[in-house]
């Protein structure tokens, strides 16, 4: 049975979790397969439940953080050369920027026969100045001629770094969608959303807006406050508006709220009033997404953005800006409406639409549904990398001969 050392920079809420879960437990037994976490920031809500939930015990490198840190880093590359020497994989196979440079590395020098790195997204564009960005760049370059296959999660994403930043040559690349356990997405929906509506004291003719994720600079949450001012001021529908998550952004956020002349509450108020709640991070995603009827995403860039994915598989229409890996995720005008990341207008006229027409929001609801479950699922993904790592492998053992 093959080895499968998957190593991932922090087990915290996000798609990437997920996807080194999944395939940490459901390629088994085929693929004996040893996940290795690094340690998240402060303000990053972790994820250990969802390892816990799957029968997954990670191993921690706790000096493996998302920040450079020539100490940490140091440290970090010598514990995975060690857990290599002992555990004797097969596959190495990285998952996103720090421990995709450190694993790779680490995998190189121990000379593991098959080192794959899966881009969950990249910070290519839209988070550094250009001399750090040119130097990431150069960076994944270097760590690419040490791949032997880079899988990139959407058809747009393996463009962007084959044709645009030109990280590697477009043969190394493997299209592999994320696949989800969308289960708990789609059933008991009516008594998930009456335990989230009666939580915050929604009546049935308030239309509840969402957006969810990290509360950071990337995800733009300015354009998610402009929309909400926009549609407070332009429609007669009760409105309750939701940010889910945490991050440094938090009070940047509240204060343009306040600035704009938005009242907000918080999850542990004991009423809730004003239009905008900030919840803080949660764990009962199916919960909320049953109880919310919109789902919003403001990025400024995505690789593929699992709340999305989640978001239809509940039936919710999407209001979003076209960035990364979406176009792959959403079908426009049939599931999603897009914008650009610089038009608000049409950002805050989208959301104002689906507010307006709840024949749009069901019809919206159905394909959702329909087009995830085909194309997600973590069945699809299991299959789609077991044939990867097969194929890698017998490439290994051909040369060798």
């Amino acid at each position: 049975m093959p080895r499968v050392l998957r190593i991932l920079n922090r087990l915290i809420i996000g798609g990437p979790s997920k996807n080194a879960v999944y395939l940490s437990r459901y390629m088994q037994p085929d693929f004996d397969t040893l996940l290795v976490i690094g340690g998240k920031e402060d303000h990053e809500q972790d994820a250990d439940f969802l390892a816990a939930a799957n029968n997954i015990d990670p191993t921690c490198i706790p000096e493996m953080k998302r920040s450079i840190s020539p100490y940490n880093d140091w440290a970090a590359y010598n514990k995975l050369k060690k857990l290599i020497k002992e555990f004797k994989p097969d596959i190495v196979h990285t998952h996103a920027a720090k421990s995709g440079a450190l694993g790779r590395l680490a995998a190189k020098h121990s000379n593991v026969p098959v080192i794959v790195h899966t881009f969950h997204g990249h910070i290519f564009h839209s988070y550094f100045n250009s001399v750090k960005t040119n130097f990431f760049i150069r960076t994944e370059r270097y760590l690419a001629g040490l791949s032997d296959a880079i899988v990139a999660i959407s058809d747009v994403q393996k463009k962007e770094l084959s044709g645009d930043f030109k990280i590697a040559v477009a043969d190394k690349f493997r299209v592999i969608p994320l696949g989800l356990d969308l289960d708990n997405f789609i059933i008991d929906q009516e008594e998930k959303r009456n335990t989230f509506r009666k939580e915050f004291g929604l009546d049935d003719d308030i239309v509840a807006i969402g957006i969810i994720g990290r509360l950071v600079p990337i995800k733009n949450h300015s354009l998610f406050i402009k929309g909400l001012k926009y549609i407070l001021g332009n429609t007669s529908v009760k409105i309750k508006a939701f940010i889910i998550g945490d991050g440094e952004s938090r009070g940047s956020i509240e204060q343009m709220a306040n600035d704009i002349g938005i009242k907000y509450s918080k999850q542990t108020d004991a009423a809730h009033p004003h239009p905008l709640i900030f919840t803080s991070w949660r764990t009962d995603i199916d919960t909320i997404f049953a109880g919310l009827d919109i789902i919003a995403l403001t990025s400024l860039n995505e690789g593929t953005p699992v709340s999305l994915i989640e978001a239809q598989a509940a039936g919710k229409p999407i209001v979003s800006t076209r960035v990364g890996g979406i176009a792959d995720v959403v079908l426009e005008n049939k599931t999603a409406l897009l914008s650009e990341i610089t038009d608000e207008k049409t950002f805050s006229d989208n959301l104002l639409q689906l507010v307006n027409d709840p024949a749009l929001r069901k019809k919206f609801s159905t394909a959702g549904k329909d087009h995830v479950v085909s194309k997600f699922s973590y069945h699809r993904l299991v299959n789609d990398m077991s044939g990867l790592y097969n194929d890698l492998l017998e490439r290994k053992n051909h040369h060798k001969k």
